[in-house]
């Protein structure tokens, strides 16, 4: 299984991201769909060419046609997202909240794969990005649907982990020579 080979390749002073990754994905109470959907989005995001090298062929396994591209469409969406929507936030100037975006978003509308699934991918995918505008508008779509915190937080703990392993494996990769 590639989340074994993922795993033996963290190195011992990060043996906690280790035990994270199998938890959060081999203990994960998230149905495949959503499990495997924020997986393959966070590693996506993550940029990490290990981390998605590895997963990727699980999620494509585990993930209807469907589901798969609209993981991958939620990673690409939300990259083009996050920047426009956090920078908006971050300038000074309220103005830039009142212009159009102007910017084609049509796969959130119509995402192939039932909308809670594509928007808990999205926020844990807006985790990786740092888009607070992103992650609270999300959550809050997720919480009208009635979907609980803790599957909210089980998104972002996926996210969180992934980022982590991917940087660290990344940054070995680069010590290695």
């Amino acid at each position: 299984m590639a989340l074994d080979e993922l795993k033996s390749a963290i190195p011992d002073y990060a043996k906690d991201l280790r035990l994270n990754l199998g938890s959060v994905i081999g203990n994960s109470d998230l149905p495949q769909q959503q499990l495997w959907g924020t997986v393959l989005a966070c590693a996506i995001a993550s940029r990490s060419p290990r981390v998605l090298r590895e997963l990727e062929p699980e999620a494509k396994d585990r993930l209807s046609p469907e589901a798969y591209t609209a993981a991958k469409s939620a990673a690409a969406i939300m990259a083009m997202n996050n920047v426009f929507y956090r920078t908006r936030h971050l300038l000074s100037d309220p103005e830039y909240g009142t212009l159009r975006a102007g910017l084609r978003m049509n796969v959130i509308g119509n995402p192939g794969v039932d909308k809670v699934d594509f928007e808990l991918w999205s926020l844990a995918v807006s985790a990786v990005n740092g888009c607070g505008q992103c992650l609270d508008s999300h959550e809050q779509v997720l919480r009208k649907a009635g979907v609980d915190r803790e599957t909210i937080q089980e998104a972002f703990k996926i996210a969180a982990v992934l980022e982590a392993v991917g940087a660290t494996l990344d940054a070995e990769a680069v010590l290695a020579g």
